[in-house]
């Protein structure tokens, strides 16, 4: 019964940021922040401060119903494939739209807005867990990005 998990993280992760769970788990309200730093990394385009909150052995994960997909296996194929990122979507940002935190992993309601080359403002919602081992994010899932 690996559908009710997914289900309740689902759920959750629609809940408006509001650190009311995190104050029950010292420890969930830092995965909060580390998220939050990552996020603003990746704002920035800073490929090397977000592998630095990364194991070195850390994955990104795509999964898409039944399928899987390792988008990178090791925080230095991340990093090589967040500055190609980078490069083909200098107006790329995200944000949280809501956060669910336990000790060790954040489900997340995330944000994705970027410019058209017509100069069109486009925008997607997506789901994300982020998975910690000790202070470092050691996986990340996402789920597919709805409109």
């Amino acid at each position: 019964m690996r559908t009710l998990p997914l289900i309740a993280a689902c759920v959750f992760g629609l809940a408006p940021l509001s650190g009311a769970f995190a104050q029950d788990l010292p420890a969930a309200k830092d995965r909060e922040n580390q998220v939050m730093a990552f996020i603003a990394a990746f704002n920035q385009q800073d490929a090397d401060a977000m592998m630095q909150m990364l194991t070195p052995q850390a994955q990104w994960l795509s999964v898409d119903g039944e399928k899987i997909t390792a988008e990178g296996a090791s925080r230095d194929a991340i990093g090589k494939s967040m500055r190609s990122y980078f490069k083909s979507c200098p107006t790329c940002r995200s944000r949280l739209a809501g956060v669910v935190a336990t000790a060790n992993r954040l489900t997340a309601v995330e944000v994705a807005q970027w410019q058209t080359s017509a100069g069109k403002q486009k925008e997607q919602r997506g789901v994300s867990v982020y998975e910690f081992s000790g202070p470092l994010i050691s996986r990340v899932y996402y789920f597919p990005a709805e409109p």
